[in-house]
């Protein structure tokens, strides 16, 4: 690299769903959401809830790349966050320190955000408590990390093996945490009613005794299986 780069690189203006849309995505679990995006969009499972009864989120993508073993981009997504948005933070899935603990987080919900999502560490666990904000990610640590840079803020970037662009949307639950883009935000709605229907509708078989679904037995009798016994 020939000259250094800048500390910080914001981006702090970017197209945002309707609070319509936002809202119609709320309490919708996480596996349905999953099903109206032909089975993708949750993050890797490592990243859980770090309070199981804080495990309800919503909210709009705010995303930030703080790089391993630093927080400065975290602490510059306060300056761009808006109320109901999620801080995302990237670290590279760094483990060897957290990216935040309880008062960033206190600082983050004082300004309206919704919960923080980060591939990386937290600390101070009594703190995140009191906070109350909806915490996932990939464990704890005590160890702090620097502020020095470089990150960016309002960038696309990779967490959990999904890509995330600010304005997207989040919902966690207890399984997990789903992005569901903002492009397809109308379509994933659209799905939905569909998708509880045929979810209803199998539960209620498997309540009245339901063993082998019927598309497995027609597997199971045509000529695309091959019995050896």
């Amino acid at each position: 690299m020939i000259t250094d780069p800048p500390l910080l690189t914001i981006r702090s203006t970017f197209p945002r769903p309707s609070r319509v849309v936002v809202e119609a995505l709320r309490g919708v679990p996480t596996g349905h959401l999953v099903d109206a995006m032909d089975g993708r969009g949750c993050l890797d499972h490592r990243i859980r809830p770090l309070l199981p009864e804080k495990s309800s989120l919503i909210g709009v993508a705010l995303t930030c790349h703080a790089g391993p073993a630093d927080n400065l981009a975290v602490f510059a997504a306060l300056d761009a966050a808006q109320p109901g948005d999620v801080i995302v933070a990237a670290t590279d899935a760094f483990t060897k320190t957290a990216v935040t603990g309880d008062l960033l987080l206190g600082m983050a919900r004082n300004l309206g955000v919704a919960g923080f999502v980060t591939d990386g560490l937290v600390r101070d666990l009594a703190g995140i408590e009191a906070v109350g904000l909806p915490v996932y990610c990939a464990g704890l640590t005590a160890n702090s990390p620097t502020r020095s840079g470089p990150g960016t803020v309002g960038f696309p970037i990779v967490l959990g093996d999904v890509a995330i662009a600010s304005g997207d949307i989040l919902v966690g639950d207890r399984d997990g945490v789903v992005i569901v883009p903002q492009a397809i935000a109308g379509a994933v709605l659209a799905r939905l009613p569909a998708i509880r229907t045929a979810e209803r509708e199998l539960e209620e078989k498997v309540r009245g005794g339901l063993g082998v679904p019927d598309f497995v037995r027609s597997i199971l009798a045509s000529d695309r299986t091959r019995r050896v016994d």
